[in-house]
């Protein structure tokens, strides 16, 4: 068995998109999938599978979630060594930053340098970003909710055809811990 995480994009924002982590908790362990816990009211969700696609789970959870609740939510499901991973290759200092200030996004795939040829890196000073395997790292000193080079990376003209979905570091820590053996061991023995 694999953890996974399943990684919800845009529920709960605004009163928007409504889904009670409680019902996707459920919907998760009718899908067979085992382990199953969330993280916060953002979409965030682990569990373990046999399964070794990650396409076919996020697809097959985003088809769940729409027949469940009546609107489309884009999904993306990773497993707990390419959640580590990422983490690792962080290229900011991430111990000595607020949790706040650095994000990932995650892709659906592999995205090229290109697709931000128009983003002048230098006009968002001291924002950064740096790619990484399908994700990108943004280093935003005043939070995202402030992030003029985050605005810049979330426009249509950058994302379109993606799949993306942004998670703060604290909550990539919690989800690279919630996903590795012994996260889950420990969990399960607190249940």
């Amino acid at each position: 068995m694999t953890m996974y995480a399943a990684l919800l994009r845009g529920i709960n924002v605004g009163g928007h998109k409504r889904v009670p982590m409680a019902e996707l908790r459920t919907l998760l362990t009718e899908l067979g999938h085992g382990d199953v816990r969330t993280h916060l009211q953002s979409g965030n969700a682990v569990f373990s599978s046999a399964s070794d696609d990650e396409n076919a789970l996020a697809a097959e959870l985003e088809q769940a979630i729409e027949e469940r609740f009546g609107f489309p939510v884009p999904c993306l499901v990773r497993d707990g060594a390419y959640l580590a991973g990422t983490a690792a290759a962080c290229p900011f200092p991430a111990a000595e930053l607020e949790g706040r200030q650095l994000h990932i996004t995650y892709y659906d795939r592999p995205v090229d340098a290109g697709r931000f040829a128009r983003i002048d890196p230098a006009a968002f000073l001291p924002e950064e970003f740096r790619l990484g395997d399908r994700a990108l790292y943004l280093y935003a000193p005043g939070g995202l909710g402030t992030s003029k080079l985050g605005d810049a990376l979330s426009r249509t003209s950058v994302t379109k055809d993606l799949v993306a979905t942004s998670r703060n570091w604290n909550t990539v820590v919690k989800l690279v811990e919630m996903t590795s053996a012994t996260g889950a061991a420990q969990d399960g023995a607190r249940a």
